[in-house]
C-alpha cells in the first residue's frame, strides 16, 4: 500500500464548477453542432453489426436445414427464435436513428477495416471497424442473446 492510497484524499473526485458546467454541456454541445455524442456513436456501431449477425444465423440456419439431425427442429426454432430478436433490436434501433436525425449512408472495405459513412444532423464522418473487432463484438453478442434465449428455455412453465 502506497502512501497514496492510505490517506483518503483520493477517494473523492473533486471537480470546478465551471469544469462540471463544461462537462455536463459537452452533450448538448455536440447536438448543437452535429457531432454525433458517444451514445450515438454506439448506436451506429450496433446499426453496423446487427445486419452481419443477421446473415451470419441465416446461413446457421440455411446450413441446419440441410442437416439430418435428432435435434434438427429445436435448433431451427431456437435460431428463429435468435433472428427474430434480432431484427427487432435492429427495427427499434432505425427508429432511434432516424429520431436523432442519423442516416447511415455507405461502407467501403479498405484492407482489414470496414468503413461506414454517417450523416449525422448535417455533419458527415466515417467510422472504421477493424473486421476482427467486429467477429469479437458479434460473437460477444451473439452469446448474449443466446444466453436469454437459454434463460427462456429454462424457466418452469406457468402453472
Amino acid at each position: 500500500m502506497s502512501k497514496l492510497q492510505g490517506n483518503g484524499r483520493w477517494q473523492s473526485k473533486m471537480l470546478l464548477t465551471e469544469h462540471q458546467e463544461q462537462y455536463e454541456g459537452r452533450g448538448e454541445t455536440a447536438k448543437k453542432s452535429g457531432h454525433p455524442t458517444p451514445e450515438e456513436l454506439t448506436l451506429i456501431r450496433d446499426y453496423v453489426l446487427l445486419p452481419h449477425m443477421m446473415t451470419m444465423v441465416q446461413k446457421g440456419i440455411d446450413d441446419m436445414r440441410n442437416s439430418t439431425g435428432v435435434l434438427k427442429r429445436l435448433y431451427l426454432l431456437s435460431a428463429q427464435v435468435l433472428m427474430n430478436h434480432i431484427s427487432r433490436d435492429l427495427y427499434e434501433l432505425r427508429r432511434e436513428l432516424s429520431r436523432r436525425s442519423i442516416r447511415i449512408v455507405g461502407d467501403e472495405q479498405v484492407d482489414l477495416v470496414v468503413y461506414h459513412r454517417y450523416i449525422c444532423r448535417g455533419y458527415e464522418e466515417r467510422l472504421g471497424i477493424v473486421r476482427e473487432v467486429m467477429r469479437a463484438e458479434i460473437s460477444v453478442r451473439l452469446a448474449k442473446y443466446m444466453g436469454e434465449i437459454s434463460r427462456l428455455l429454462q424457466e418452469p412453465p406457468p402453472t
